[in-house]
């Protein structure tokens, strides 16, 4: 009888979820996701799962020999770049494999007016003096940046109602859960009058429907670039994932997320 194969999944997006949805009922994989926690209310997933850090590179590795972790795999936001960097040097360190499922960042195409930028200091910088109408869509934890720029107005949307006021002096919030869609942020950034959008590149599908919307609205888009990782295998669909689990090579992964196109 082959012994199960226990998978750590490193979560926080819509394709982390996919993935662990997909492996519920899976045969011989026992899958975990795990959360950073930067929401409140993470969606629950048909898999254990758990909430929170595991205590920097020593950590991980702790929690990787104890749970006798077989495999894992970094779905974890574009952004996080210190959960990724941890995960590449914990699994170094205990021989486990890891593969992450990253998705294609997005691309500039006809009709987009977007400023590019590399750090959240810079997008600040090109948001400018004027006061303007900005749509923040950068998440939660990054919003102090702005606050050198107190005379915008914001608008600023988040998963989880905030409990303190927020750092900006002059700020809508909206309250909402991805996936969102086109025709919807078109017609948030129409009722607040955006004049300029603010994004990280995130890539995927749960959160272009900004960048769409910006697009057939004219608005300019500082758009802040991915952060450096160290360099390991990836994968770009949840098909081509489960084609690693099930014991492929990642070359021979990618080719099945390309024919299965998930």
């Amino acid at each position: 009888m082959t012994a199960r194969q226990k998978v750590l999944i490193l979560g926080g997006t819509t394709e982390a979820r996919r993935l662990a949805e997909a492996l519920a009922n899976a045969p011989e994989i026992d899958a975990v996701l795990s959360y950073a926690g930067r929401t409140e209310s993470p969606l629950a997933v048909p898999v254990p799962w758990r909430v929170g850090g595991f205590g920097g590179v020593p950590g991980l590795i702790d929690y990787l020999r104890a749970e006798k972790i077989d495999r894992v795999v970094d779905a974890t936001h574009p952004f996080a770049a210190q959960m990724s960097g941890n995960a590449v040097a914990a699994c170094a360190a205990t021989s486990v494999p890891l593969v992450a499922l990253e998705r294609a960042p997005w691309r500039p195409e006809a009709g987009d007016r977007w400023i590019e930028v590399d750090t959240l200091e810079e997008a600040v910088a090109a948001v400018g003096d004027v006061p303007r109408r900005v749509f923040l869509g950068i998440g939660r934890l990054h919003l102090d940046a702005f606050v050198k720029k107190p005379q915008h107005h914001y608008l600023v949307r988040l998963v989880d109602a905030p409990r303190e006021k927020l750092p900006l002096p002059n700020v809508t919030v909206v309250v909402a859960r991805g996936p969102f869609d086109v025709d919807g942020d078109r017609a948030l950034m129409v009722e607040h009058g955006s004049e300029l959008v603010v994004s990280k590149n995130a890539g995927g599908t749960a959160a272009v429907a900004k960048i769409i919307a910006a697009r057939s609205l004219g608005l300019p888009v500082v758009m802040v670039r991915r952060p450096h990782v160290p360099k390991r295998p990836a994968v770009d669909t949840v098909a081509a994932m489960l084609a690693w689990l099930a014991g492929g090579s990642v070359h021979d992964a990618l080719s099945a997320g390309a024919e299965r196109g998930v």
